[in-house]
């Protein structure tokens, strides 16, 4: 037994708090939408799923830190702290998509110890704790353990990426281009789904070039103890600050792909 088991079911317990908001205003005619200043969407879900989430985490975990994309940071009195991403895919909230999810994390000195992912429209969900083994369902109550792929050759790999604007931006087009053309299939899966393919061993890569802390911490604990390999451009564990990118793999075709994304162009 884990010995974040209290902190995952607690998680759990934020998730079903979150998708209850969160699945009444999918789809809602009423939904209000506003921009932030870097013109990123944020609707009222966003801001009422972090509301609850931090109104709980006050209850039960009063000592702990907490940032949340949409109202910041607050202290901790330890080393511990909350990562929460409300609606991780606003873009595809506000359109109808049912790709979104709320992300929930607990850090630990800074490392990403517990996550859970839940993405009610699709009926899936997704946890672990350090030590503890990944896990899938469609709740808690009947979730089964998840692993990565073995595939060992690029040739044979399913690669996911973001949008090819931010790796142009990044300056690595053209490696990931050439990713594309080497990989058995490529497809843009966006946010947090690709990861958590690749955990569950339906795809073998995938790769982002900037991403907020709220954006991977979830991710990290789901993928790494699946048996899956996390880190960002340079090699490093992530995530490895506030701001980061991400390599995500099954761990065989993880240096690979480091060296083949290699250093950006210059511009």
């Amino acid at each position: 037994m884990t010995g974040y088991a209290d902190d995952l079911a607690l998680a759990h317990r934020l998730a079903d708090a979150a998708d209850a908001i969160s699945t009444a205003r999918f789809r809602a005619l009423d939904l209000r939408v506003e921009s932030k200043p870097d013109l990123t969407p944020v609707s009222d879900a966003d801001t009422a799923v972090e509301r609850e989430i931090r109104a709980l985490l006050a209850e039960h975990r009063p000592a702990d830190g907490l940032l949340g994309e949409e109202y910041g940071a607050t202290p901790a009195e330890g080393t511990r702290q909350w990562v929460v991403d409300p609606i991780d895919g606003t873009k595809n909230f506000v359109r109808g998509v049912p790709i979104w999810a709320t992300l929930i994390a607990l850090l630990e000195q800074g490392r990403p110890v517990v996550g859970l992912v839940s993405a009610p429209a699709l009926g899936r969900r997704w946890w672990a704790a350090q030590g503890g083994g990944a896990y899938a369902g469609p709740d808690v109550t009947r979730g089964a353990a998840i692993r990565v792929s073995g595939v060992a050759k690029l040739a044979d790999a399913s690669l996911c990426y973001s949008s090819l604007a931010g790796w142009e931006e990044n300056g690595r087009l053209a490696p990931v281009l050439q990713l594309m053309r080497d990989t058995w299939r490529s497809r843009a899966y966006g946010d947090f789904y690709g990861y958590m393919l690749l955990a569950e061993g339906a795809l073998d890569v995938m790769i982002e070039p900037e991403l907020s802390l709220w954006d991977v911490a979830a991710l990290v604990p789901i993928v790494t103890e699946a048996g899956g390999t996390f880190t960002d451009l340079a090699g490093r564990a992530a995530p490895a600050g506030t701001e980061t990118s991400a390599v995500a793999s099954n761990g065989r075709l993880h240096s690979d792909i480091l060296d083949r994304l290699g250093q950006p162009a210059a511009h």
